[in-house]
């Protein structure tokens, strides 16, 4: 994996391409050069990121889909193939955010998360390596989150799955290791895109205290898409392993790894302190 990925006259499949981070990479992946076959539920920001990816001269297809709709997330790959001819990379990136206490957390609720976060990622990969596979060079790459390092109280679903993003992507490395195929983890942090304010919670949660949350929450969120998506970009095209993304993961990852079992209260002070 130490050879470099040209993303010059490669197809990228990206999902969550309509905002946040997903469009800021769609865009620098054009600035590179590189094909784009972007997916989202939204339409029209899905349509604004593919117009603006078109003035960088590259080929833009448009893909309006629901990812927990398995039938239609089945026929993507087919679709790229038919369009672009093949693809070379796959931006796993779209994801849901689901906050509150667990027990207070409905069921249908968790298997909606799981469907986008951790079924559909998994289900995209698998129907799209035989196009990465037909490559001599290919690379895919997972977005996981700092909560796929530690799982704050009030986040036990969502961190649920991005902790299985993270065991899935490790798995996935290591069984196509030391072939053409690479794999890369990416953990951002406070990236400020909309999935905090498009969270669920629970029905029955108290609407100040879910306001107060949401607060707090969005608070983290300083990064720009843009900077996350330029150190996603770098960790492609040196087919990193894996991205950690803001000082904010990086600092919850060495807690966690000296403080395994007890990050939280240390965490707990620090985020209270702010």
């Amino acid at each position: 994996m130490a050879q470099r990925f040209v993303l010059q006259g490669r197809t990228a499949l990206v999902t969550g391409a309509a905002s946040g981070i997903g469009a800021a990479l769609s865009l620098a992946l054009a600035g590179r050069g590189c094909a784009l076959a972007l997916a989202d539920r939204d339409a029209q920001g899905l349509a604004e990121t593919a117009h603006a990816a078109r003035a960088a001269g590259v080929t833009v297809s448009e893909h309006v889909l629901d990812l927990a709709d398995r039938e239609a997330l089945l026929a993507l790959p087919e679709a790229v193939r038919t369009r672009h001819g093949g693809l070379h990379l796959l931006v796993n990136n779209a994801g849901v955010a689901l906050g509150g206490r667990f027990e207070e957390t409905d069921p249908a609720d968790i298997d909606w998360l799981m469907d986008v976060n951790l079924h559909a990622v998994m289900r995209l990969t698998h129907a799209c390596l035989p196009l990465l596979r037909a490559q001599v060079q290919a690379q895919i790459v997972n977005l996981s989150s700092v909560f796929g390092i530690i799982a704050p109280a009030g986040q036990a679903a969502y961190a649920a799955s991005k902790f299985a993003v993270r065991g899935f992507t490790e798995a996935l490395r290591h069984e196509v290791e030391g072939t053409g195929l690479g794999v890369t983890l990416v953990h951002p942090g406070g990236v400020a895109t909309a999935i905090a304010r498009n969270a669920r919670r629970p029905r029955t949660m108290d609407p100040h205290e879910a306001a107060e949350a949401h607060l707090a929450f969005e608070r983290l969120l300083t990064m720009s898409p843009a900077k996350a998506a330029a150190a996603i970009l770098r960790g492609i095209e040196t087919r990193a392993p894996r991205v950690v993304i803001g000082a904010d993961a990086r600092r919850a990852l060495l807690i966690q790894r000296l403080m395994p079992v007890r990050y939280w209260s240390l965490i707990r002070r620090a985020v209270r302190d702010t």
